[in-house]
């Protein structure tokens, strides 16, 4: 395995990965915003995870649209099926289903969404390519992809600390979720995939916790390091903390920890 695909278990943190959805629900909105969903609509959200984007639009579509939402690993869908029985939708469902080999007929989705998944997919260009198969000839997509490196800080944070204390095999995996943030990047795997009208926007939201100490807690508590941690002795876990301290004083306003990030936001039809 190389270190840009040297992922979480998304599988198995599944039950803790809720801790960071009020983090990147602003992409969410952005998001639901573009696909400009409408009565009627069949929806696909492509590696929604433990259900969103797809489960806010489904509330706030009740009863108008029907929404599937797929993802690879199958805790993910486990966690996100449960949801739907505790919120009573009746217009929504999830499969576990890799993007790259979607189990739906040519053109069966008036719209495709799909919120920091493409970058992560195993095959990001054979998962757009299933994307543009799947959607119906003048339907929408909106899709959100991570900008690069630099412009997402806690990530770099944590791979600026580990990487000296680990072989490369177990990098922090920085380069493949940044992959498709590079200039024309995105653009380029959209065009291989067969789409032809977009457009593709630089934005920012930022994660807000009450101090450091919430953040580097919630990254603990969560597991998305895990496989990083696990490799390291118990010492190492205090020095990391106080490195990944100093480098977010900046961020700190009032004593609250505010760090903005950049995606890349692309939506268009087919």
């Amino acid at each position: 395995m190389s270190a840009s695909e040297n992922q979480p278990d998304w599988g198995k943190m599944a039950e803790k990965f809720d801790m960071w959805l009020p983090q990147i629900a602003p992409v969410g909105e952005a998001l639901i915003k573009q696909l400009q969903a409408k009565p009627g609509d069949k929806i696909l959200d492509l590696a929604s995870g433990t259900g969103e984007p797809a489960l806010t639009l489904a509330r706030q579509m009740a009863g108008e649209i029907d929404v599937i939402g797929v993802d690879a690993a199958e805790g993910m869908v486990r966690v996100a099926n449960n949801k739907i029985k505790d919120l009573g939708l009746g217009n929504i469902r999830f499969e576990t289903m890799p993007a790259e080999q979607l189990g739906f007929e040519d053109n069966s989705f008036d719209r495709v969404l799909c919120r920091f998944g493409v970058m992560l997919f195993q095959d990001s260009l054979q998962g757009l390519k299933e994307m543009y198969r799947v959607l119906k000839p003048g339907g929408h997509f909106a899709l959100a992809v991570w900008s690069t490196p630099e412009t997402m800080p806690t990530m770099h944070w944590s791979y600026q600390v580990m990487a000296p204390r680990l072989p490369e095999e177990l990098h922090p995996p920085v380069a493949k979720v940044t992959s498709l943030g590079g200039p024309g990047v995105l653009e380029d795997l959209l065009y291989k995939a067969g789409f032809s009208n977009f457009e593709i926007e630089t934005r920012t939201f930022k994660y807000e916790f009450a101090s450091f100490d919430e953040y580097w807690d919630k990254v603990e508590a969560s597991d998305i390091l895990k496989m990083q941690y696990d490799a390291l002795p118990d010492e190492a876990r205090s020095e990391i903390r106080d490195e990944v301290g100093r480098m977010a004083r900046d961020f700190v306003v009032d004593g609250r920890l505010v760090v903005p990030h950049d995606y890349q936001l692309a939506w268009g039809d087919k």
